[in-house]
C-alpha cells in the first residue's frame, strides 16, 4: 500500500522519503561511529569500556540501516527490511545493559553479574522473537526502554548512589536525554512538518550518545580486574 502521510523529495531522479528522519538517523549513525573510533583509541581498556565501545558500533550501524531501509527507500521494500535495523538495535542496547551489569562489579559480588548476564540473555532473546514474528515496532521500543530506563539506569544510578561514580553521573545524563527522545517519540510531539518526532527523537539521541562516551571514557574497573 502506498503510503500517503510522510514527506518526500526526488533527489537526480531518486526518490527519498522521510528525508529528515533519515539524514538524522544519519547522524546519530556518524556520531555513534565516531564515539566507537574514539574508544578503540582510547587507552581505556576494560570490559566495560569495551562493550560500550560495540554499543556504539552496533547503534552505528542500526541506525545506518534504519535511516534508509526503514526511511528513505522503504517504499522499495517490504516491513521485513525493517528488520536488519531493529535488530541490530536491540544487541546494541544488549551491549549497554551488560556495559552497566559490568560496571556494577565495583559493589557486586560474582554470583550477582552472571545472574544479571543470564537475565540479559533472556531479555534479548524474548523480545527479539516477538519481533521477527510479529514485525512489530512496538517490541524493539519496549526493549530499548526496559534496557535503559530499568537496566542501565538502576544499576549506574545504584552505583552513583553508592560511591558517586564519575562515570555513571554521565551515564545518567545521558539516560535523562534519552528519555526526552522516548517522550518526543512516543506522543508524535511535532516541531514542524519537516522536522517530526521522529527527526527530534534521533537528534536528542545524538547527544545523549555524546554523554554515553563520556561516561564510558571514565569507567574506572582497576580495582576489580
Amino acid at each position: 500500500m502506498e503510503r500517503t502521510d510522510i514527506i518526500t523529495i526526488y533527489l537526480g531522479g531518486i526518490r527519498i522519503d522521510e528525508p529528515i528522519a533519515t539524514l538524522t538517523d544519519l547522524l546519530v549513525s556518524a556520531v555513534c561511529f565516531y564515539f566507537f573510533y574514539k574508544l578503540h583509541r582510547s587507552s581505556n581498556k576494560n570490559q566495560a569500556t569495551t562493550l560500550f565501545k560495540f554499543y556504539f558500533l552496533l547503534m552505528a550501524i542500526a541506525t545506518f540501516l534504519g535511516g534508509l531501509m526503514g526511511h528513505a527507500f522503504l517504499y522499495s521494500l517490504s516491513m521485513a527490511w525493517k528488520l536488519p535495523g531493529w535488530i541490530t538495535s536491540m544487541f546494541s542496547i544488549m551491549l549497554i545493559e551488560r556495559a552497566a551489569i559490568n560496571h556494577t562489579r565495583l559493589l557486586f559480588n560474582k554470583k550477582i553479574i552472571s545472574t544479571l548476564q543470564v537475565v540479559n540473555i533472556i531479555e534479548l532473546s524474548t523480545f527479539m522473537i516477538l519481533s521477527i514474528v510479529t514485525l512489530e515496532f512496538s517490541y524493539v521500543t519496549f526493549h530499548s526502554g526496559y534496557g535503559l530506563m530499568f537496566v542501565v539506569l538502576g544499576l549506574e544510578g545504584f552505583l552513583y548512589y553508592k560511591t558517586r561514580n564519575e562515570a555513571s553521573k554521565f551515564i545518567l545524563i545521558g539516560i535523562g536525554i534519552a528519555a526526552i527522545a522516548a517522550l518526543f517519540f512516543l506522543n508524535k510531539w511535532v516541531i514542524h512538518p519537516w522536522f517530526n518526532h521522529l527527526a527530534a527523537s534521533h537528534t536528542i539521541m545524538a547527544v545523549a550518545a555524546y554523554f554515553f562516551y563520556l561516561g564510558a571514557e571514565k569507567v574506572d574497573l582497576s580495582e576489580v580486574e
